[in-house]
């Protein structure tokens, strides 16, 4: 086995380990957003309710001078009623007086309209005050839960960097660049297992039988990189038997002739 194998296996290890924190960590800000999300869609609710009340109360009043103006329109006419001579000039302030009236009903029936709505909306905007503050109160809560599980995944993040940092400092600079540029090619995954069925435990190609020897030969001392998917290889397998001379210089001439090709 290379002299820096088990280092590099333990390195994953702790990188897909912190993988899973960074998203842990990484869900806190969206969670603590969709309780802020909810708080605001009641605020919203809650000003939509005032909105709508403060434009019931001034459609109120509008309403109530139109009643107001049509009432003094028809004291106007009923007044000069009294005052005309003439039978034409009577009915026509009559017709006037009816026209008025008639406005002054349809006056009275939009301000009650209006006096109902702004009931409701009253009613709706103490209610969404209710809510509101429930569902403050409720996030505030559900925040300090978030932050105290928050704080525990952050220690648990800083405890994996230090353990991470302790097998970086036992890997050579060169083979640690080799290592992080697989991994970043590769999602995260720098090396496979060689599994008892002999593929690769990532890409799931066959593994050629020499080539597995070669890994499980506890005096390999080189580092075998799957021919599909180009990750490091290694095998948990109990360790070979190390190959015999000959067919060590027959893999090597093997190895030599294909290189030539």
């Amino acid at each position: 086995m290379h002299p820096n194998l088990k280092h590099l296996i333990e390195l994953q290890g702790e990188d897909s380990r912190l993988a899973v924190v960074q998203a842990k960590l990484a869900s806190f800000p969206q969670r603590v957003a969709g309780v802020n999300a909810r708080v605001e869609a009641v605020r919203a609710q809650l000003q939509h309710a005032k909105d709508e009340l403060l434009k019931s109360l001034k459609d109120r009043k509008t309403y109530e001078m139109d009643v107001e103006q049509w009432k003094e329109k028809a004291r106007k006419y009923k007044d000069q009623s009294f005052q005309v001579k003439s039978n034409e000039a009577y009915r026509a302030l009559q017709h006037e007086i009816q026209g008025a009236e008639a406005e002054i009903a349809k006056a009275e029936d939009r301000l009650l309209e209006r006096m109902v709505s702004g009931e409701q909306f009253d009613r709706e905007v103490k209610a969404a005050t209710a809510t509101l503050a429930d569902e403050e109160k409720a996030a505030e809560a559900e925040r300090r839960v978030i932050a105290a599980e928050q704080a525990v995944v952050e220690s648990e993040f800083a405890e994996l960097k230090a353990a991470r940092a302790k097998v970086v400092a036992q890997i050579p600079e060169e083979l640690l660049d080799h290592y992080t540029r697989l991994a970043k090619r590769h999602g995260g995954i720098a090396l496979a297992q060689v599994g008892e069925d002999e593929t690769c435990s990532r890409c799931h190609v066959k593994i050629r039988p020499h080539t597995v020897q070669v890994i499980r030969d506890p005096s390999n001392k080189e580092l075998i990189h799957c021919e599909t998917c180009t990750r490091i290889l290694y095998s948990l397998a109990p360790e070979a038997a190390p190959l015999p001379p000959a067919k060590e210089e027959a893999m090597d001439v093997a190895s030599a002739q294909a290189n030539g090709a």
